[in-house]
């Protein structure tokens, strides 16, 4: 809590000190009762404003914080609400007269002061404003700054009431069209025997990862000594990894996490297992990634986009270039043999590209190489065409061009 006086305290305070020192020093009691009023009048000011504090005690102020929505893409919109609520008589009185600043990261409120509007209620204040999510990350909210001053004018309090909150930003994403004939073609279909849609529901296959529970066959399952499952079109749809190669420019950044995240959810919403793999290792999604499908519901495209919202670029090109490694060992050895890798790549060093190589052999893989710079376009063609040679199918892209355009070109790239 800040305590301080007004200009009008500073007056009152200064004018007491001034008639103090005139009646002791002329004698006369009048200006000395004056002076030692003035000078308590603004002490018991203090007091009060300090005893009446909205955030402490029993009888303080709640606050409620809400968000929507919460998380939110990048460039959109979110409303956000703050509900500053009175719980006995006691609280309403410290509520009466409070003035409201919210604070909020400069990623939400791009450094302009935020305009709200204050409804007020006998028992309760509600603030409500927008937000511009700017940027993707996890941005603060808060905590609520409350000013209030006593009757008179002359001593004013500036405290924080509540706790912070926080807004998740996804990356901005394009709706991208997911043409099966092209990233699962009549070659494929045979090559993949039963991972193959099947015309015979009652035709079994082993269980993948990603496949629904609910298509066990339990009796087969028992007899053979592993788990079984139905093959039907849905169930055998080839499970998508999509690798991306984190960049150091932010721009770039952004931009290639907004393509990765497009192809995931285009792939998910095609009836694929998806998943996401970066460099990035953390405590909270620790290797081997699980797949996400749309038979997860309502969740399954959070759980893809959620894993996008910490992801940071690499310190230095070596650190990148042993997480985009790590990551192609990942694939190249997890136990989904047949699947279809989608990569969002910057130019590969000799180490990177030797271990793409090997992942196209039991996959089948789609690649999109970054031209960063002009200076860094002969770097890409070079990429391009060792991923070619192992089996790739890719294509050139510029940061920061129509994501939607490098889609269809990579599609292109298989004719």
């Amino acid at each position: 809590m800040r305590l301080r006086p007004t200009p009008r305290g500073w007056a009152l305070a200064g004018a007491g000190v001034v008639a103090l020192q005139l009646g002791v020093v002329l004698g006369a009691v009048d200006l000395v009762r004056i002076g030692t009023l003035a000078l308590l009048l603004v002490v018991a000011a203090a007091v009060g404003v300090g005893v009446l504090d909205p955030g402490r005690g029993k009888h303080r102020l709640n606050v409620q914080r809400r968000a929507r929505p919460n998380p939110v893409h990048a460039g959109d919109e979110a409303q956000i609400e703050v509900v500053i609520a009175a719980t006995d008589p006691a609280a309403r009185v410290r509520l009466a007269g409070l003035k409201f600043a919210e604070q909020a990261a400069t990623e939400l409120s791009g450094g302009r002061p935020l305009r709200a509007r204050v409804t007020r209620a006998p028992r309760r204040v509600t603030v409500t404003y927008a937000v511009q999510a700017a940027r993707r990350g996890r941005w603060p909210l808060g905590p609520l700054v409350v000013t209030r001053s006593d009757p008179f004018g002359v001593v004013r309090t500036s405290a924080t009431l509540g706790d912070q909150a926080e807004v998740s930003v996804w990356p901005a994403v394009v709706p991208l069209p997911t043409p099966s004939d092209v990233l699962v073609g009549e070659p494929d279909r045979v090559a993949l025997g039963a991972r193959s849609p099947s015309t015979d529901d009652a035709s079994l296959r082993d269980y993948r990862e990603g496949d629904d529970l609910r298509r066990v066959h339990w009796s087969s399952s028992a007899r053979k000594g592993a788990l079984m499952v139905r093959s039907d079109e849905r169930a055998g749809m080839r499970p998508v990894s999509v690798l991306l190669d984190l960049p150091a420019k932010v721009a770039s950044l952004e931009w290639s996490i907004s393509l990765a995240a497009s192809m995931s959810l285009a792939m998910l919403d095609g009836g694929h297992p998806v998943r996401l793999v970066s460099g990035l290792r953390d405590n909270a999604s620790p290797y081997p990634l699980a797949f996400v499908h749309d038979r997860s519901g309502p969740g399954a495209r959070s759980a893809v986009l959620d894993r996008t919202i910490d992801l940071e670029a690499p310190r230095t090109a070596a650190q990148g270039e042993a997480e985009l490694v790590s990551a192609a060992h990942l694939l190249h050895t997890s136990d989904a043999g047949g699947e279809i890798v989608l990569a969002v790549l910057g130019p590969l060093g000799a180490s990177a590209r030797a271990a793409l190589a090997h992942v196209a052999d039991t996959a089948q893989a789609w690649a999109v190489v970054r031209a960063d710079t002009p200076a860094h376009e002969a770097e890409a063609e070079h990429t391009i065409k060792a991923l070619r040679r192992a089996g790739w199918r890719a294509c050139r892209v510029t940061p920061g061009e129509p994501i939607v355009d490098c889609w269809l070109r990579l599609l292109g790239s298989a004719q």
